[in-house]
């Protein structure tokens, strides 16, 4: 049953421990009572930050679950697959950012996906690396399996090249030997992944890189520091890999073929092997024996770097890599050779593929006619709140701007560090995001190429903690509500020159 009054809507906060009592009573304070509208006692709620867009939203709906998971509050969806769904939470007790994997509600009763997904829990927690996703908890709520584990601010390799095209040599040497750090500390454990892919690979938005999804990985959960021989858990592509080369459960050396993949994929831009979910394709021998060789896809790599991601991809087996400590030793000086900064590296580092092509700004008119064509540049807006979207874009059009909108905090980061950029300046709405816009906003001066970025913070006058929290200089500035024109113009083109 859905809530038809504050009071109402309130007692289910207090129920399913998402506001205490006191947080409330600033609330009613502020309202003059508790004689107000449904409507504008959520939006109080939601502008105090008591709770999230996504949990008023379910509160409002009438469910009664999903809400926590273990002692992880939801706060919002972050991603989805066909399997699970991901979401952004805290924990209750430590106010930690966490990241929350829930097995979708249709698989709930499958055994084989429910397996699936406690052993990529079970055996994630076993492994304790700093290029490894951390995994806190697993466990069953609501009717369904969950894997709690630390939540990385960034987005995965594949969403990385399909944004910004090919990376750079420094930059994708640092992620590969990141992964390569992880693997080794897995494989010494007697672990192997079994699922390697660019999708598999978080990466930061400082450039710290991270190996997630050990749901299919191969060892002893018992703790044996040796590889079992026996069949394992794969995908079809390490099952067909295998068959060709004729060696089955071929474990660190499919490991080392597909980390192969992955240097390819981030050093020329594109896969190595034809993408496809159809199983016949990816089952075909010919999708392995008909890769282009990197050197031929990306004649302008260095050719010490060509060849030590063709070893390992070599088809025969014998002729990669044998371990993952053999891959780390020949890695290690192409990083320091490479490294970020130095005369070679600035010599071949790759031409990164441009976004989607934006109208050029034009010169700025002596007048901008209030919602007429932009003319001063292009702002990328972060606002997650649907109500608020329509007037803050029609505010900075008429301004005489081009508002490009994302209710995404991590698309909007990965279009303004695109080259060249998608926006002049990043507006971040932290009415709709809150403390995590902040953070966001107070990280940019850290990333490489947001550093430069302008950005403006919007607050609402309520959120006084969160503007204390912020750390504005000449690029970064907060501005609080109501929008004035006399205020924000002025700001946005001192920002912008």
């Amino acid at each position: 049953m859905t809530p038809s009054t504050p009071d109402e809507l309130a007692e289910r906060m207090e129920q399913f421990e998402l506001v205490s009592r006191s947080a409330l009573d600033g609330v009613w304070t502020e309202l003059g009572g508790h004689n107000v509208p449904l409507a504008e006692f959520g939006a109080a709620v939601v502008r105090r930050e008591l709770l999230t867009r996504y949990q008023f939203d379910r509160l409002m709906r009438g469910e009664h679950d999903g809400f926590f998971y273990g002692r992880a509050k939801i706060l919002y969806q972050v991603g989805a697959g066909s399997f699970s769904r991901v979401f952004r939470a805290i924990h209750a007790d430590t106010g930690r950012v966490l990241a929350v994997k829930v097995l979708r509600n249709r698989f709930a009763s499958d055994p084989d996906k429910g397996k699936s997904f406690q052993r990529e829990g079970e055996m994630g927690k076993r492994l304790r690396h700093a290029h490894i996703v951390q995994i806190e908890d697993v466990g069953r709520e609501n009717g369904t399996s969950y894997i709690t584990m630390e939540f990385v601010e960034g987005q995965t390799l594949r969403e990385l090249v399909r944004v910004r095209g090919a990376i750079d040599v420094p930059r994708a040497l640092s992620i590969i030997q990141q992964v390569v750090q992880g693997l080794e500390y897995a494989h010494a454990l007697g672990v192997t992944h079994r699922d390697l892919k660019p999708s598999n690979v978080l990466v930061s938005f400082t450039g710290d890189a991270k190996l997630v999804d050990f749901g299919l990985a191969g060892g002893d959960t018992a703790g044996s520091r040796q590889l079992r021989k026996l069949e394992q858990p794969r995908t079809v592509d390490y099952a067909t890999l295998e068959g060709i080369s004729g060696a089955k459960d071929d474990s660190v050396r499919s490991d080392i073929y597909f980390l192969g993949t992955i240097a390819y994929l981030a050093l020329s831009g594109t896969s190595a092997l034809a993408e496809s979910r159809d199983r016949t394709i990816r089952t075909d021998p010919r999708r392995y024996t008909g890769v282009e060789p990197l050197g031929a896809r990306a004649p302008h790599l260095p050719r010490d770097v060509i060849d030590f991601v063709s070893r390992m991809m070599q088809l025969d087996p014998r002729e990669r890599f044998q371990t993952m400590r053999d891959v780390a030793r020949a890695l290690e000086p192409l990083v320091e050779k490479y490294a970020l900064g130095g005369a070679e590296a600035a010599a071949v580092a790759l031409p990164v593929r441009p976004a989607p092509e934006q109208p050029a700004p034009a010169a700025p008119p002596a007048a901008a006619k209030p919602g007429g064509p932009a003319a001063r540049g292009t702002i990328m807006l972060v606002e997650a709140t649907p109500n608020e979207q329509s007037p803050v874009r029609v505010f900075f059009k008429d301004l005489g701007y081009r508002v490009l909108f994302t209710e995404n905090l991590q698309r909007a980061l990965v279009r303004c560090a695109a080259t060249p950029r998608a926006a002049d300046c990043l507006v971040i709405s932290g009415l709709s995001v809150g403390q995590p816009g902040v953070e966001v906003f107070n990280s940019l001066a850290g990333i490489e190429e947001l550093r430069n970025v302008p950005a403006l913070l919007v607050l609402d006058p309520t959120q006084q903690q969160l503007a204390a929290l912020a750390k504005v200089d000449d690029r970064r500035k907060v501005v609080l509500r109501p929008l004035r024109e006399d205020h924000v113009r002025p700001l946005l083109e001192s920002l912008l020159s």
